[in-house]
């Protein structure tokens, strides 16, 4: 990739990138960690000790092992993750990602975000790979379970049994795809087709590190789309057409897409 195409935080966006967006009719946003972690939701990875995962054992918390093992202990870390999400805005990336609908025919975000800021930022086409935390279902039967009426907290050790299923009786567990699990295959396929499909696609916020999600970008650029990657740090899966913006896309998204 020439170097050219890798813009740094604070410099002027060349107008191809302008013009990419403003000659689009098919847009597809995919967005990661990095856009929900500017309004606040800590992430499961990334080089700071305050990420998810250098504090939890995900063996214990995200897996279906872990759950049955301690369903209390799971449904109240969860629980307290549900209540962060409810209390966090959506931030200038997700306005300016919502603004897109006004400006193109044709805009899907594709996320692997399991929080709705996407949806209270208001953009109306959103896809989850890893499915949603403000969601739950049935363990046994997969039933969808209503959390709307539900007030009670964790208590001191952060622990809380999960609600029972009114079709079985059996454990309420959080609408989120967890290690071991397959991504929903509505989802991807929907975020496949979506992306041979588009002619711009912008990857905002992920590493290009949790597969299969990370390979999205590809099949866009094969079919002729332009690629954008917006990101503090450049992605690992990077070809020689696409743009690097590196910095906030709270910061990038604005000047890009509004």
């Amino acid at each position: 990739m020439n170097d050219r195409q890798t813009i740094s935080a604070g410099e002027t966006l060349p107008d191809q990138l302008h013009d990419a967006v403003g000659n689009a009719s098919y847009v597809v946003v995919f967005t990661g960690a990095g856009v929900s972690a500017e309004s606040g939701i800590a992430t499961f990875r990334d080089a700071e000790k305050a990420a998810l995962w250098s504090r939890f054992d995900p063996m214990q918390l995200a897996t279906a092992e872990g759950f049955l093992a301690d369903p209390a202990m799971v449904w109240g870390w969860y629980t307290a993750r549900r209540r962060q999400v409810m209390q966090a805005l959506p931030n200038p990336a997700h306005e300016a990602i919502a603004s897109l609908a006004e400006r193109v025919p044709r805009v899907e975000v594709i996320t692997q975000n399991i929080d709705d800021l996407h949806e209270r930022a208001g953009s109306d086409r959103v896809t989850h790979l890893h499915g949603e935390i403000l969601k739950s279902r049935c363990f046994d039967c997969g039933a969808p379970q209503d959390l709307s009426a539900l007030s009670q907290e964790p208590d001191e050790q952060g622990r809380l049994e999960p609600p029972r299923c009114a079709a079985c009786g059996g454990a309420t567990r959080p609408g989120v795809v967890w290690f071991g699990e397959m991504l929903p295959e509505e989802a991807m396929n929907h975020a496949y087709n979506a992306a041979i499909q588009c002619d711009l696609m912008i990857s905002v916020g992920t590493s290009g590190v949790v597969y299969p999600a990370a390979e999205l970008p590809q099949p866009a650029h094969d079919n002729g789309a332009q690629v954008i990657h917006v990101n503090p740090e450049r992605p690992p899966l990077v070809c020689e057409r696409d743009w690097c913006l590196l910095g906030p896309a709270g910061s990038w998204l604005p000047r890009l897409l509004v």
